[in-house]
């Protein structure tokens, strides 16, 4: 890499698989949750990172770079770590949607800031309608990110205190 457009490149085949490592979890989790605003969430998010997934593979398209990912194993990290401490938890009820709570918030930090990268990087580019799809995509994980913390300081948290 030698070019601000081969990091851009980059990123959006990094983020291509850690979007597809991210859906496999996500999808684990919603299977795990107990309690059903969490579950539906959760639901509703992997269809939201596998939209995002077939963004970041026609931004590659568009750009005229390869179309192919690169593992990410930031994610594949952030994978193992949610899987040891909610989807192969023992714990039940509140405190398991807390894990899993915590554990998707992760991962959503890392993609915003995945995301927050490759939009920058695009928006330097001059690629303008690139950048706006990314920071479409990032308000949606914004909005998702923001709504498990509700969940966390209104209800679960609170319930599994005891």
């Amino acid at each position: 890499m030698t070019t601000l457009k081969d990091l851009y490149t980059e990123e959006l085949q990094n983020l291509w698989s850690a979007n597809e490592q991210m859906s496999d979890v996500v999808s684990a989790m919603a299977d795990k949750a107990e309690y059903k605003k969490l579950a539906d969430r959760l639901s509703s998010a992997k269809g939201g990172i596998d939209q995002h997934t077939r963004l970041l593979k026609s931004l590659l398209e568009e750009s005229g770079a390869e179309v192919k990912k690169e593992h990410c194993k930031g994610m594949e990290g952030l994978v193992k770590e949610a899987r040891k401490h909610a989807v192969d938890s023992d714990m039940r009820g509140a405190a398991l949607d807390v894990a899993i709570i915590a554990q998707y918030q992760r991962l959503c930090h890392y993609g915003i800031a995945g995301f927050g990268t490759t939009r920058a990087f695009a928006e330097a580019l001059g690629y303008d309608v690139t950048a706006q799809k990314l920071d479409a995509a990032l308000d949606r994980i914004y909005g998702s990110d923001d709504f498990m913390t509700y969940l966390a300081e209104r209800s679960r948290n609170v319930d599994a205190i005891a």
